[in-house]
């Protein structure tokens, strides 16, 4: 069966010749001229992907997506915002409410076509991986019908799309929720008076962000980033307190991930006050190692000087020069932007 791709353009040739497109190369297409119509054909044909202009009478591409985000049927379905070049500056807000990628006009053929299949395989990878992500989420929940209410909550939240350097919250936003980290790397920032970057924290797959600020019901302390092309999963404020309420698994994992995110913050902290720059940048070394996902056995790490300044509380070239001396010391091995660690045990006990 076809894949089903919903058009909402208020521009006809715009509109005509995208239609014209997809059905060439096979898709069912469904075309509103406006918002309204789109978010009603959205409801009753439930497409497999929605390209959608911005810029609108009536209800905006913005109001489209706000509406269909809140259905549970359509909440899911990859969105694509169509966008002029003098929009581009308000896409942050797009990608904010959860848009998946935007489109630049004007656009060529292959450039639509590849936007959608791209989205539409993440999506069937995304599917996919819940199965798998369920089976070190169990600990979540301590009865069976706990277990069975986190999947249904994380199976009916959309998969968001977070491309390299956006940020999925920033600094003294309302906590929304949780994030769950489905793919890539995200880390926290808070910026110093002299407007320097400190890295709070490093977050990969199947770990989750924004947890004590949830819990405090504080705005977020830190600013969320991502660090490569990644993908989350928003797990809401009321959600998750009925999880709370009636699971007491639940409340004993975030205890525990709050405790261990507690303990990481205060040897960053002692490390960056008593520890020289050598020990201090051996320990950023190996914190990012233990991210690295199981089975990586050339132990390479993908990280950016100024990433690793962040974190140890050192200016860059400082960086450069401890890595330079530890090249030449056989501990690690440099690769373009790449870090290989060559001899952990040794890092770890490299003296103050």
């Amino acid at each position: 069966m076809s894949k089903k791709v919903l058009v909402i353009e208020d521009n006809n040739d715009i509109r005509e010749n995208v239609v014209e497109i997809l059905g060439l190369a096979g898709y069912t297409t469904y075309e509103a001229d406006n918002g309204k119509t789109g978010v009603d054909l959205a409801r009753k044909h439930l497409p497999d992907i929605i390209l959608c202009d911005i810029m609108m009478p009536g209800l905006d591409g913005y109001g489209v997506l706000h509406i269909l985000n809140k259905q549970a049927g359509t909440g899911t379905i990859p969105f694509i915002f169509l966008t002029a070049k003098a929009e581009h500056i308000d896409l942050r807000k797009g990608m904010e409410l959860g848009a998946d990628d935007y489109l630049t006009k004007p656009f060529d053929d292959m450039e639509l076509l590849v936007a959608i299949e791209s989205r539409l395989n993440k999506k069937e990878q995304m599917d996919g991986f819940y199965s798998a992500s369920l089976d070190s989420l169990e600990q979540l929940a301590s009865k069976s019908n706990g277990l069975a209410e986190l999947e249904k909550t994380i199976t009916e939240r959309k998969v968001r799309q977070v491309k390299k350097n956006q940020a999925i919250y920033n600094e003294g936003d309302f906590a929304q929720g949780i994030y769950l980290v489905l793919s890539g790397r995200f880390k926290t920032i808070k910026l110093a008076e002299d407007g320097r970057e400190l890295i709070t924290g490093i977050y990969a797959k199947e770990e989750y962000i924004g947890i004590n600020s949830l819990l405090l019901g504080e705005p977020y302390s830190e600013t969320a980033q991502a660090i490569e092309n990644s993908s989350v999963c928003l797990l809401p404020k009321d959600t998750i307190d009925q999880l709370l309420s009636n699971f007491t698994g639940v409340g004993k994992k975030f205890i525990q991930i709050l405790s261990g995110n507690v303990r990481e913050k205060e040897e960053q902290l002692l490390q960056m006050a008593y520890h020289s720059v050598r020990k201090r940048m051996s320990g950023v070394l190996l914190r990012l190692l233990k991210q690295q996902p199981a089975g990586n056995s050339d132990e390479c790490l993908k990280v950016s000087r100024e990433e690793m300044a962040s974190m140890a509380g050192m200016a860059t070239e400082t960086v450069s020069r401890i890595l330079s001396d530890f090249k030449d010391e056989k501990l690690i091995e440099k690769k373009g932007s790449l870090i290989q660690v060559l001899d952990k045990v040794r890092l770890e006990k490299l003296k103050n």
